[in-house]
Order: C-alpha cells, then sequence, then structure tokens
C-alpha cells in the first residue's frame, strides 16, 4: 500500500510540475523523433559515387536540389566578368619619369600643328613580347605612353621615355594571342581583342578588367567611334561586323554581308560610314573584298569598290580629304575616294614596299602629307601623299614590319613592331 501511494504521489507531482525531469532514466525510453532536415543536400552522400551503382530516383532530386542550394562558405564575384587585378604594376605610367626636354616638347606641341617630318634614327628598343606584334597604338591624351599587342597572349604598355622602367604594365587577360589594341579616347583604358573571341576593356592605371564583350567568332579588329567615344566597331573571322556601346555593353547594330573574314575596319572622317576589308581568297569573290556602309542604316552602300583579285590587311581614311587608300597583298597600296562612287584612282598608287602575305599595315601623318606603311622585307618606306614617290626608307628589322604609326603630338616620331616581337621608336 506505502508503495502505491508513493507511486500515485510521484506521478502527481509529475503533471503539477511538467518542466522537472524526472531523477532516474526510465527503463524503457520513448521512441526518437525522426529529425527532418530543411535543407536536403545535408543528408546527400559527399563520396563520389561508384561506377556502375543504381542511382535510385529520390537520389536523383536530392542530388538536383542540393546542386540549386547555395554555400553560404563560398565567396562568388558578384561579377565574374571583372576580375581582380590582371597586371601588377612594374613601372610608373606618369609623365613625372620623362626627361626634361621630351615633356617639354610634348608640351609645346599640343599647342600648336607641326608638319610631318621623317625620323632619322632608332631612338628606343622595347622588348617584352616573345612572339610576333600585330599591333600598335599611341594614347591620344598620354602621348608618352604606348601600347601593343602580340601573338604572345599579352598587351604591353609602354612609358616610352622613361629613365627608369620602360614597360609599365603587363595584360595578360586573353587566353589566346591578341590581335588588335586601341586607346579609349577617354583616358587611361585600353581596348584589346582577339582569338579567345573577346573584347576587353582595362582600366590601365588600375591595373584590372572592368568590361568584356564576348562574341562567337574570333575578334581581329576594333576601332572606336570618331565622334562618340562610346561607340566602337568589332569584326571577326565569321565576317560579323558588330557596333557595341560600353555603357550597356550591348550590342547596338550589326552588319552581316558574307562569311568571309574581317581584316580590318575603319571610320571616314564624319563617323557616318564605315570601311570594311575582308579575306575574300577561299570565296573567289572579289566584290566584297572592300565594303562601305553606312552605318545607322546598316546596309552597304557600296561593295564594288576594288575588285581585283587581292585582299586587303589594311585600311585607313585620310585625316582631312575625302579619300582613303588600302594596303593590298599585291605588294601595293591603293588610293580609293570615300564620297559616291567610291572609285579607285588608277594613276596613283604607292609600290615600293613588300607585303608577300603578312597583315602589315599603313597609316597617315597628322596633316596628311606622309604615308608610312611596313614591309615584308622589315624595311620602313615612307611615302609622298600627293605623289606618290617614295620618300625614304628605313631598314627596321630582319623580319617583316608589321605595323607603323606617328606619334599623336610630335611630328617626327613613329613607333614600329616586327614579326619577331620587336617594339621600336624613331625620331
Amino acid at each position: 500500500m506505502d508503495l502505491l501511494c508513493n507511486a500515485y504521489s510521484n506521478s502527481s507531482d509529475e503533471e503539477s510540475e511538467p518542466k522537472r525531469e524526472p531523477e532516474y532514466q526510465p527503463v524503457i525510453p520513448p521512441p526518437l523523433k525522426r529529425f527532418k532536415p530543411e535543407i536536403p543536400s545535408q543528408n546527400i552522400r559527399t563520396e563520389a559515387p561508384v561506377s556502375g551503382r543504381y542511382i535510385s530516383k529520390r537520389e536523383r532530386a536530392l542530388s538536383a536540389q542540393s546542386s540549386q542550394v547555395p554555400n553560404p562558405e563560398k565567396k562568388t564575384n558578384p561579377n565574374p566578368n571583372h576580375p581582380a587585378v590582371t597586371s601588377p604594376v612594374l613601372g610608373s605610367i606618369s609623365d613625372s619619369e620623362i626627361p626634361r626636354d621630351v615633356l617639354s616638347s610634348l608640351r609645346q606641341a599640343n599647342s600648336r600643328v607641326s608638319l610631318s617630318q621623317i625620323p632619322k634614327r632608332r631612338a628606343v628598343d622595347l622588348r617584352s613580347h616573345t612572339k610576333a606584334v600585330n599591333a600598335l597604338h599611341w594614347s591620344p591624351s598620354h602621348a608618352h605612353l604606348l601600347a601593343s599587342a602580340g601573338m604572345d597572349q599579352t598587351v604591353c604598355v609602354w612609358n616610352v621615355w622613361s629613365r627608369d622602367q620602360k614597360i609599365a604594365r603587363v595584360f595578360r587577360c586573353h587566353n589566346a594571342a591578341v590581335k588588335d589594341v586601341k586607346w579609349s579616347p577617354q583616358g587611361l583604358s585600353v581596348l584589346f581583342c582577339g582569338y579567345d573571341c573577346a573584347s576587353r576593356l582595362i582600366d590601365v592605371e588600375k591595373g584590372i578588367e572592368t568590361q568584356i564583350f564576348k562574341e562567337d567568332q574570333v575578334v581581329g579588329v576594333i576601332k572606336f567611334c570618331p565622334d562618340n567615344s562610346n561607340i566602337f566597331l568589332s569584326g571577326g573571322s565569321k565576317g560579323r561586323l558588330r557596333l557595341w556601346d560600353i555603357r550597356s555593353g550591348m550590342v547596338v547594330h550589326e552588319y552581316i554581308r558574307g562569311l568571309d573574314p574581317v581584316l580590318d575596319v575603319e571610320f571616314t572622317i564624319n563617323g557616318k560610314q564605315f570601311i570594311s576589308s575582308s579575306d575574300v581568297s577561299g570565296s573567289n569573290v572579289s566584290e566584297n573584298s572592300i565594303i562601305v556602309w553606312d552605318v545607322s542604316r546598316q546596309v552597304p552602300l557600296s561593295n564594288q569598290v576594288y575588285v581585283e583579285a587581292y585582299t586587303c590587311p589594311s585600311v585607313r581614311c585620310h585625316p582631312f580629304e575625302p579619300c582613303f587608300v588600302a594596303q593590298s597583298n599585291a605588294n601595293y597600296i591603293a588610293i580609293f575616294s570615300s564620297s559616291p562612287p567610291f572609285r579607285l584612282d588608277k594613276y596613283k598608287r604607292y609600290e615600293s614596299h613588300g607585303v608577300s602575305g603578312f597583315p602589315i599595315k599603313c597609316n597617315f601623318s597628322l596633316d596628311g602629307e606622309k604615308l608610312v606603311s611596313g614591309s615584308s622585307d622589315g624595311s620602313i618606306y615612307f611615302y609622298n601623299y600627293r605623289s606618290s614617290v617614295l620618300v625614304r626608307k628605313i631598314k627596321a628589322y630582319e623580319q617583316a614590319c608589321i605595323d607603323v604609326v606617328f606619334h599623336p603630338v610630335l611630328p617626327n616620331v613613329i613607333a614600329s613592331c616586327s614579326w619577331n616581337g620587336d617594339v621600336s621608336v624613331f625620331e
């Protein structure tokens, strides 16, 4: 009787005080509650699946759900198109390292327009590229800086007259050869393109990639619009020409004529038309070798500008007059009118240099009175624009001289590059 009373007393105490734990463990424990996780991925096996093992439908469903659950411990880049620093600071991009006489010449030349002069000597050798250099471009706003694009997958920025380190930046954003490079008119940014099917905009001062413009083709050439620095044109291996807006990162217009690779593009002086050059050697149709396009209407104004069976790796507009020139693989430079009907001048050509299948470029001087061209024999050729007479020839390299560009301020300075990776400045 005493035992029954004690048991009754204990049970009544448990009901009045439900939070009180018993002083002893029951002989038979209560059944455990089954735990249901909120995130199914926590119960999924993490080891690698055994080859040939059967995977149930439930296990496949849980695996699919786990792939959609974000991992809070993994830090992701909020914008994968804007990676971290792409180039270490190798040297200064400031003009404070430039000798006083050169800096004084740069500042004085900015205030006046000088007649072009032919350089007399090699002043600076710039060596970093290990393979052919495809393109050069002087900075229009920071005239002591030069950019070069190479087949070694790099873009180099040179502080040409620096007394210390001449190479300031080396960008290795591309996973393949770089075909072209252009400075942005807006300041210390360069745009370059290549075999990895993309164009990339780089902040040179910070050494970071700010934008990437991906395509479905190898991008061989780029050009900024002369009257809008936010717009650039790209041409590629599938014959597609695209007009991009940097602000939105989107294609504004697309120009499609054929599947022949685009070799070069050039805007006319007013920016309302542009000229494209294509490799038509595979299609046996020479009429599309050079096409003049209307920018806004996206239609060709003429596709029978150059009907000879030769490709033209370079086209350049005269800085003042309504005409343009095209470098022909027939080993001469042809000249055309940039007004309808875009006729070829059959009585004038520049033909002392050689092309021989190399992507040889040509360029006008600041005043438009000189036309300079690289050559397959490694020399630089200077022509009088009006008479087409060869004025001077400078032996620069043992291999082909690919590109030659006049300085944007100093009338007696040019930069050139070669097929073996050398970059030089002549004064």
